[in-house]
C-alpha cells in the first residue's frame, strides 16, 4: 500500500515571512530564502511527473554572529510546517571510530519524530471511538450483570452518571499489564537508544506480560483503559509506513554550529575529528540509506539548513564537497540599536511583554516609557560593540540586571511601577562603564 502524500501547510513565501515577522526582527534575506525552501517542499509534493524524483532540495547555510536570529528562525519555522523537523548541533557528533554520536543518529532522531507525529495524528482520529469503547468497559466493570443486556435501564443510568463525573472517585478493580523485565542497557552501531528500544520491543513480544490487579479510581481507570483502546485501533505498520514517507520526502534537519566542525586535519586533541565529521556528514546531505529501528531511511530529499557564526573561520573552509551541497548562503546582519529597540516590544514574545506578564502574576503593573526603551537599546548596543557581541541575547542580561531589585522584592505595596530613562541610567551607568563589571554582569 502506497503511503498517503503529506499535505504540508500550503503557506506562500510572503505568508511564511509574515509569520516569521511576528517573532523575528530584521533578517529579511534569511526569511525569504527559508520561505522559498519551505514552499518548494510543497511544490515538489504537487509534481506528478517522473521528474519529481530528480527535484533535489536546495540546502541553505545561514551565516551570522550569535543572537541575530538564526536559531529563532529555525525554531519558529518548525511550527509553520506540518513535516518532521529536528534541530541538532554539529559539535555533538564525532567521526566514526571516536566515542560519541555518529552523524547518522540525526536521521534516526528525525524518523523517531516522524513516527511520533504520525502516531499522534492517528490517535487523535480514533480518540472518539476509543472513548466510547472505554465507557462501555467502565460500565462492565461497575455493573458486571449488565454485560448481556446493553440496553438495560441500569446500564444507561450508569453511563449518564459516568459522563457527569459523579463516579470519578469510586474505586474499581482493574487488571493492568506490567513490564516483565527491566530495560537493558546495550551499545550498538545503531546507537544506544535505537538498539535499546528495538531489543526491548523484540524481547517483550516474546515474553508474556505480567498482569496485576489494582484498585484504582474510576477517573484513573478511564485513562488506563482509554490508552489500551486507542492502541487497539491503530496499526503500527501503517504508522511506520506513513512516517517513513514523511521523513524521506518532507523531513527538515537544522544543523546548528556547523562552523564548529571546521578544522585542520593537523590539529590534535578534541578537534582531531572535525574534518572527519564533515566527511561523514557529506553522504547524509548528499543522499544515502540510513538504518533505523523502523527500517532504512533514504536522505536524498531531506532538506538541510545549516547555521554558524563563522567568527574564526569561513564557509569556504568547509571541505569542497560539503560546500557544494549547500548552494544557498545567506548572511544575517548585526542588530542595530533600532533593531534592538524593536525586539524589546514588537515580537509576540517580546521581553517587555514577558516581564509585564510576570509582574501581573503578583498583581503589579509595570510600564516602560519610550525613552527608557531607547536607553535600554542604546546600552545593549554599546555593550555589544565594546564587549562580546551576543546580539539580542544582550537584552535579556540587561533586563535581568535592570529589574533585579523589583523581582526580588515582589510583591510590593505599589500596584504600578514605571521604568523611565532616569532609572535605567541610574541602574546601568556604573556597570556599563566598568569593563570588568560589564564582562561578568552584562
Amino acid at each position: 500500500m502506497k503511503p498517503k502524500q503529506l499535505e504540508v501547510k500550503p503557506l506562500t513565501p510572503p505568508q511564511i515571512v509574515k509569520e516569521l515577522d511576528r517573532y523575528i526582527i530584521s533578517q529579511n534575506d534569511a526569511k525569504r530564502s527559508v520561505a522559498i525552501a519551505i514552499r518548494n517542499r510543497w511544490r515538489r509534493e504537487k509534481v506528478r511527473s517522473k521528474i519529481k524524483a530528480n527535484i533535489m532540495p536546495a540546502n541553505i547555510i545561514l551565516i551570522g554572529p550569535t543572537g541575530v536570529g538564526k536559531t529563532e528562525i529555525a525554531r519558529r519555522m518548525a511550527g509553520l510546517v506540518g513535516a518532521p523537523f529536528i534541530k541538532v548541533e554539529a559539535s555533538k557528533y564525532t567521526e566514526v571510530g571516536y566515542v560519541g554520536r555518529d552523524v547518522e543518529s540525526m536521521v534516526r532522531d528525525l524518523m523517531n519524530i516522524s513516527v511520533n507525529m504520525v502516531r499522534s495524528e492517528k490517535l487523535e482520529l480514533v480518540k472518539g471511538k476509543a472513548e466510547s469503547a472505554t465507557e462501555e468497559r467502565l460500565v462492565d466493570l461497575l455493573l458486571p450483570s449488565s454485560k448481556k443486556d446493553n440496553s438495560s435501564p441500569s446500564r444507561e443510568k450508569l453511563k449518564k452518571m459516568l459522563k457527569e463525573g459523579k463516579l470519578n472517585k469510586r474505586q474499581i478493580e482493574l487488571t493492568i499489564e506490567m513490564q516483565a523485565f527491566p530495560m537493558m542497557e546495550v551499545f550498538s552501531p545503531l546507537g544506544f537508544g535505537d538498539l535499546d528500544s528495538s531489543l526491548h520491543e523484540m524481547v517483550s513480544s516474546m515474553i508474556p506480560k505480567q498482569r496485576k490487579k489494582r484498585k484504582v479510581s474510576v477517573d484513573e481507570a478511564r485513562q488506563i483503559l482509554l490508552h489500551q483502546e486507542v492502541q487497539k485501533l491503530v496499526d503500527m505498520d501503517d504508522i511506520v509506513q506513513d512516517a517513513k514517507y514523511r521523513a524521506e520526502n518532507c523531513g527538515i534537519i537544522f544543523l546548528d554550529e556547523i562552523d564548529k566542525i571546521v578544522g585542520s586535519s593537523e590539529r590534535v586533541g578534541p578537534d582531531v575529528s572535525r574534518s572527519g565529521v564533515q566527511r561523514d556528514l557529506l553522504p547524509i546531505v548528499e543522499g544515502s540509506a540510513v538504518m533505523t529501528k523502523y527500517g532504512i531511511v533514504n536522505t536524498e530529499h531531506i532538506l538541510f539548513f545549516a547555521a554558524g557564526a563563522f567568527t574564526s573561520s569561513k564557509p569556504s573552509d568547509l571541505i569542497p564537497e560539503l560546500q557544494g551541497r549547500f548552494p544557498i548562503r545567506v548572511e544575517l546582519k548585526n542588530l542595530t540599536k533600532d533593531n534592538l529597540r524593536c525586539i524589546l516590544t514588537e515580537p509576540e514574545n517580546a521581553l517587555v511583554k514577558q516581564y509585564k506578564a510576570l509582574f501581573a502574576t503578583e498583581k503589579v503593573e509595570i510600564e516602560f516609557t519610550d525613552d527608557a526603551l531607547t536607553e535600554i537599546a542604546e546600552n545593549a548596543s554599546y555593550v555589544n560593540d565594546t564587549a562580546e557581541n551576543i546580539g539580542a541575547r544582550r537584552l535579556q542580561t540587561i533586563m535581568s540586571t535592570l529589574l533585579e531589585d523589583y523581582l526580588f522584592e515582589l510583591p510590593v505595596n505599589s500596584k504600578k511601577i514605571i521604568i523611565d530613562a532616569e532609572y535605567v541610567k541610574k541602574r546601568l551607568q556604573n556597570i556599563v562603564k566598568d569593563k570588568d563589571l560589564t564582562r561578568y554582569i552584562l
